[in-house]
């Protein structure tokens, strides 16, 4: 494995006038054995949009650990221009894009790229995409998607969003952000906890479990808005929401009725349905990407594993086996395998488990790992960890080459969520 190290810093705003600006860092702490060596060519045009665009392109490719930027020598070469493919095979790059930004009378941008795989000579396409000053890194990640999908052949995430939780200075903030950090929003700020975020399937709402009524209430919220309602608010505990594919129902952890068990509810809060039937504990469930089953955790045989049920109920099975603890089951998007957190000589590490093999691999060396999110291609795995007793995120591939750090200087970050993809 090959390793870099490299910080960025980038801005994260918090929209609260509690707490100053915090800076994000990124750390790329391994990256891919065999990455794609590419050269992203200065766009002419409109010079100040353009270096925007471009630089959110190469961040985020050199970011994935998949791709080596080539010099690219401060040429400007646009969409039209007749290049030639075989010097910059000479410089080492296998695929080339060069492109432009233009500025129309009313103020609009518009983004134009092409892209060539410079080994074979031949053009993979390119696009056009209208954009605006303030949406010109949003610009540059759905270029950076396309050139992912195009040499990777899975989609890229740089245009989705990640949610997490900041605590500082007495205070919790639910934020949302770009994949790579930048753009930071506060969703909800409080000075009571705020924990287990989930994104719906469309990524226009949030689903978590708030304290602000000294006890945990499950809420869900409307990004777009700001407005939400409650999901559950019963006697005793209400926690660990995760939506259902279609986006219709919340598979919930509910204590009203005794044990922690496991039940559904639509979005609206109506129609609860209880799902297992345990004297243990039952939480932490997670739809699969079908919907058809639910995976969650229980102490029903002594200690905590993971098991899997039928999305309206029935018999339970078992499904780790490796290990006396097992928790936090998160299944991967493409439905092939699950990631959860395993307790190995008194480490808490993120595993992954194959599901048709049932083959299991851990993917970090921390100590304290929690709160598992793929990533919407199921390449990455976002998580929790803790470094000098201060929470912070990490990402790691789901071959456990590629490793990314992230941390707040202000404070704690946890709890993270990754979203869909871009609609």
């Amino acid at each position: 494995m090959s390793s870099i190290t490299r910080r960025i810093f980038l801005a994260l705003a918090l929209s609260t006038a509690a707490l100053a600006q915090a800076q994000l860092s990124i750390e790329i702490t391994g990256a891919g054995a065999n990455r794609i060596p590419v050269a992203i060519a200065d766009f002419p045009g409109d010079s100040v949009a353009a270096r925007i665009i471009t630089g959110t392109v190469r961040s985020d490719l050199e970011r994935s650990g998949l791709f080596k930027l080539i010099d690219h020598g401060n040429t400007a070469v646009d969409e039209n221009t007749a290049v030639n493919l075989a010097d910059w095979k000479a410089k080492g790059a296998d695929a080339f894009v060069g492109g432009s930004v233009s500025r129309s009378l009313d103020g609009r941008l518009e983004a134009r790229f092409r892209l060539y795989d410079a080994q074979k000579a031949v053009s993979l396409g390119g696009a056009a995409y209208v954009t605006s000053n303030e949406q010109l890194r949003a610009a540059g990640h759905r270029i950076a998607d396309y050139i992912y999908e195009k040499l990777t052949g899975e989609k890229g995430v740089f245009s989705t969003r990640i949610a997490y939780v900041v605590k500082a200075r007495g205070q919790f903030l639910l934020q949302i952000a770009d994949a790579d950090g930048q753009g930071a929003a506060t969703a909800l700020t409080s000075t009571e906890p705020i924990i287990s975020p989930a994104w719906s399937p469309d990524g226009s709402k949030l689903a978590y479990v708030s304290f602000e009524k000294k006890k945990p209430v499950i809420y869900v919220h409307s990004l777009a808005s700001g407005q939400r309602h409650i999901v559950a608010n019963f006697k005793g505990s209400n926690s660990a929401p995760a939506w259902s594919p279609d986006g219709r129902k919340l598979a919930v952890v509910l204590s009203k009725d005794g044990n922690s068990q496991i039940y559904a509810v639509n979005a609206d809060g109506s129609g609860v349905q209880r799902i297992t039937q345990s004297a243990g504990i039952d939480t932490e469930p997670r739809y699969s990407a079908d919907g058809g089953t639910i995976f969650f955790t229980s102490d029903r045989g002594g200690s905590p594993q993971i098991y899997q049920v039928g999305a309206n109920g029935g018999d339970a099975r078992r499904v780790s086996f490796e290990g006396s603890y097992n928790v936090s089951p998160r299944p991967s998007p493409d439905g092939k395998s699950i990631a959860y957190i395993t307790r190995r000589e008194g480490r808490f590490q993120l595993a992954i488990m194959d599901l048709a093999s049932r083959q299991v691999q851990v993917l970090t060396d921390s100590q304290k790992d929690e709160s598992p999110s793929f990533a919407p291609n199921s390449r990455m795995i976002l998580i929790a960890t803790e470094v000098g007793g201060r929470g912070i995120l990490s990402a790691v591939s789901s071959d456990g080459r590629i490793k990314q750090r992230l941390t707040v200087s202000a404070g704690d970050v946890r709890e993270p969520a990754w979203g869909p993809f871009f609609k």
